[in-house]
């Protein structure tokens, strides 16, 4: 038996094995190829940090990597959404908002890991996206890359932690569940033109809902602990139900009304007051 080294990629040493004795077929008789780790641990040679103009490209593939690894969805919709969503434009618009953060797991170099975040109402941050590269999972990096970005939406003055997650995602529901977050709520997420599922999850429920009545006559619940920026307080997301499971719209604070009315960016806006509520994602869709 001879043992000759292939090539090292990701700290494993990929070993070709040539014996004349293996019952493989004609094509690969007396040859095969394995790998041994051959580095440090990924913990410890990891760097989470703000991300860079420079990742860009290393954040799409990332993306790109864990959308093909965690939803059912075919190719064409999964170009859409990294077209959509991580452009060059949207991308260089998310690093440059100082109410949204994108920080990246930096391993060796490589960007094998990110999440998306946003301060979306004074008190509340909302981790929209943490992707890692399927390659690299099982390594303790979500775990890491959580706390990092917990910590940061801290130091931007989120008290409060919300997280959302396609429904069909299990993976990404569990690692909400085991965390002790409560599901908070439910959105319709469209992707390539089809609707999808969107979990939200929040790390706790400190003030309840309120039944409010509308100028027909209807009941409808405001949700204190779900909230998102406005312009000048924040915006309260209102249910048909006391489940909260049908949206009804929104309620701002600035005036103690209800606000309904949204544009097709996806903002809402009080005929009261004036405030202004900017949409989370950047896709009217995502409202």
């Amino acid at each position: 038996m001879v043992v000759y080294l292939s090539y090292i990629h990701n700290y494993k040493l990929f070993l070709e094995i040539y014996d004349s004795k293996l019952c493989w077929p004609a094509a690969f008789r007396g040859r095969a190829v394995l790998y041994v780790y051959a580095g440090p641990s990924v913990q410890c040679c990891m760097e989470l940090r703000r991300a860079r103009p420079a990742d860009r490209p290393a954040i799409r593939d990332v993306a790109r990597r864990s959308l093909q690894a965690s939803y059912s969805l075919g190719p064409q919709a999964i170009n859409g959404a990294i077209e959509k969503w991580y452009d060059e434009t949207r991308l260089e618009e998310t690093l440059e908002d100082e109410d949204r953060l994108l920080l990246v797991a930096d391993v060796a170099g490589q960007v094998v890991a990110f999440s998306e975040s946003v301060v979306s109402a004074a008190n509340t941050g909302t981790l929209l996206w943490l992707h890692v590269d399927p390659s690299y999972r099982g390594e303790g990096i979500a775990d890491g890359l959580f706390e990092k970005t917990r910590e940061q939406l801290d130091s931007l003055g989120a008290t409060t932690l919300r997280g959302r997650v396609l429904a069909e995602n299990t993976e990404g529901n569990s690692f909400y569940e085991d965390r002790e977050f409560t599901k908070a709520g439910t959105e319709s997420v469209e992707i390539d033109g089809r609707n999808y599922v969107e979990n939200i999850y929040t790390e706790s429920k400190q003030w309840g809902s309120e039944a409010v009545e509308t100028g027909d006559g209807r009941t409808v619940y405001v949700d204190h602990d779900n909230h998102e920026r406005g312009s000048v307080a924040p915006f309260h997301v209102v249910f048909s139900d006391t489940d909260e499971e049908t949206r009804y719209g929104y309620f701002c604070s600035n005036c103690n009304t209800l606000a309904n009315a949204m544009d097709s960016m996806g903002r809402i806006e009080c005929d009261s007051c004036g405030n202004v509520r900017k949409p989370v994602r950047w896709d009217a869709a995502y409202m």
